[in-house]
Parts: C-alpha cells; structure tokens; sequence
C-alpha cells in the first residue's frame, strides 16, 4: 500500500463514473458550481471560500484542487492564510455551540432527578 491522500487518488474517480454514471455527472454538474465564472461571487473569493470549506470538511483532495485553483485566481498566500484560519475559527466555534448545548443538556437531565 502506497498511502492516503495522494493527488494521484482522483484518478480513481473513473472508476466512480463507470459504476455510477448518472450519479457521477450529477455531483460533477454540482460541484462545478464552485468554478462558475460568471457568478456574483468573484472567482478568487470563490476559491477561497471553498479552500476554508475544505478545512472543515477535511477533504485534502479540495485542499489540493481549490488552494491550486485560488492560487491560480491571484490568490496571495496572506488570503489563503486568512481563510484556512477564518474556517478553523468557526469550526472552534461550532465545537464551543456543541458545548453549550451540552450543559443544556447536563442540566435538563439532571432536572429530572438523575444523578449528577
């Protein structure tokens, strides 16, 4: 074995499009939503929020294609920067809302007689 998470790995999306066609050209259809040209959205803010995305979806291979593709759209390493850090920031955040809830729920539980 070769290891994960080598560009090399997105040749094997064939094989996803000969067992799944109509399936394929749906997604493909739907994610090059992300390179739309002539959104209202420019092309380097475009890549760059799918660069943050990509941080927290934790798919390297978008990080693979979309910090090209930023780059590529005039994108500085400061911007990239930024947007990796922006995403982490509220991934962070999501994790302090999650903690939240979980003493909602401590309380609630502990409302109704269970043992603390």
């Amino acid at each position: 074995m070769t290891g994960y998470h080598s560009h090399d790995d997105l040749s094997y999306l064939s094989q996803l499009k000969e067992s799944a066609p109509a399936e394929f050209a749906a997604w493909v259809k739907f994610d090059g939503m992300v390179g739309r040209k002539d959104g209202a959205i420019p092309q380097k803010e475009r890549e760059l929020i799918a660069v943050a995305c990509a941080h927290v979806t934790q798919c390297v291979y978008c990080l693979d294609v979309h910090v090209k593709a930023a780059v590529d759209a005039g994108a500085t390493r400061e911007e990239i920067a930024e947007a990796t850090l922006i995403a982490a920031a509220l991934r962070a955040g999501g994790a302090g809302a999650h903690a939240a809830l979980t003493m909602k729920l401590f309380q609630q539980h502990t409302a109704q007689g269970h043992q603390a």
